[in-house]
């Protein structure tokens, strides 16, 4: 199933919010080794919370929401 995202949260995350995003960053960064300290990471956690403040809430659609963005700003350092 698709999910539709409805309203962007101005609520604060909390802790679990935050570990589902940590462990989705984690996960994604390992995969694609990606340092922690890049411009690349950077732009890979502030992609996987603005879509959990967006409502997408399930680890595994966010990585793959995650992975499919990531394309878009892949660079030439590889």
């Amino acid at each position: 199933m698709v999910q539709t995202i409805k309203t962007r949260s101005q609520a604060p995350l909390d802790s679990r919010d935050l570990e589902i995003c940590q462990q989705v960053f984690d996960k994604i960064r390992f995969d694609y080794q990606v340092a922690k300290d890049s411009d690349e990471a950077e732009r890979m956690a502030s992609i996987v919370i603005e879509l959990y403040r967006q409502g997408v809430r399930d680890a595994n659609h966010l990585q793959s929401m995650v992975d499919a963005a990531r394309g878009l700003f892949e660079t030439s350092e590889r």
